[in-house]
């Protein structure tokens, strides 16, 4: 087995949980690659002398119809274009807020009981207020769970770092481990890994607030942004 280890970089939850840490939103910050393949390879004084041998990278995508999607593919392509990075990519399911029906529901029965005018009301109401869709990942999860499976099973490394904390990979990190994988798991904040990941980890690494400015850098202000989510 190479003296080698991978990195498994779920970028939302870097974004999610690095911003917490921080204290910045996920829309203030955007990701920078080349500052999160940096802390990996630093990381092997911390491994017994193995080596870097690459980090996965995985986030949600936009359908080629999105209005969205063109600034999403160059800003993919830049990722993938990074040393040291493979871009794996799940989709983005957008949806109605799941407020929106109910507060428009209780609107119209506003205006019913106070004798105004229903249609009127709901157009002045949306003249200052705008709903946004919810936005999820799909398939981020799967896509992290059979690349560990599989790297373990051919035995492509030694070590694997995950950087997520999510319990649906807990039978993944299982997996690995039963293939004679050591499974480190990092972080920005302890508190946000499922129980069932960290109790299943061979170590757990906290991300530093130094290094995750580094990687979670501020958007700049004149442009308009097109990141995933």
């Amino acid at each position: 087995m190479p003296e080698a280890y991978v990195g498994l970089v779920d970028v939302g939850f870097l974004r999610a949980e690095g911003g917490k840490k921080i204290g910045v939103s996920v829309s203030e910050v955007r990701t920078d690659a080349a500052a999160v393949a940096s802390w990996l390879r630093n990381l092997s004084v911390h491994q017994n002398g193995q080596s870097f041998l690459r980090a996965y990278w995985y986030d949600g995508a936009f359908e080629t119809q999105h209005r969205e999607y063109h600034g999403q593919r160059r800003f993919f392509d830049a990722i993938a274009a990074t040393p040291g990075i493979q871009l794996r990519l799940g989709h983005i399911a957008e949806r109605p807020a799941r407020y929106e029906s109910g507060i428009r529901s209780a609107l119209r029965t506003t205006a019913v009981n106070l004798g105004l005018d229903t249609d009127q009301l709901l157009r002045e109401f949306d003249r200052h207020w705008t709903f946004h869709r919810e936005r999820e990942q799909k398939g981020v999860d799967t896509l992290i769970a059979l690349d560990m499976v599989r790297l373990a099973s051919r035995a492509v490394c030694s070590t694997i770092v995950l950087l997520s904390g999510d319990r649906d990979l807990a039978e993944a990190v299982r997996t690995a481990q039963d293939f004679g994988i050591r499974v480190l798991v990092a972080t920005p904040r302890r508190e946000s890994v499922a129980k069932e990941v960290a109790q299943l980890a061979d170590d757990i690494v906290e991300i530093d607030t130094d290094d995750l400015q580094r990687m979670l850098p501020a958007r700049p202000q004149n442009r308009p942004t097109n990141p995933p989510v």
